[in-house]
């Protein structure tokens, strides 16, 4: 039997309510990436160096960047992959 269309809910509003299940899952997964990252400047268990910090912060910077873009227009982001080697 099909629902009667005045009870199904709108594309807008399930478009809606998946931008807002998907949004909170994702920027709650990346919050804890960030976390995680941020364990690494633990001197006692890892070594590394200023400009290997500074090249991880910017690569993050434009990532953020580029996703704030893809809200306002469509365009390209940066590499998917990020690597200290040159």
């Amino acid at each position: 039997m099909k629902t009667p269309k005045a009870s199904r809910p709108s594309a807008l509003s399930r478009n809606r309510l998946k931008f807002i299940r998907l949004a909170e899952k994702r920027i709650n997964k990346v919050a804890k990436q960030l976390q995680l990252i941020g364990n690494l400047s633990n001197k006692t268990n890892y070594a590394y160096a200023d400009d290997e910090v500074e090249k991880m912060f910017t690569y993050i910077d434009s990532c953020v960047q580029s996703a704030r873009e893809r809200f306002k227009s469509t365009g390209a982001g940066p590499e998917t992959v990020f690597t200290l080697e040159d």
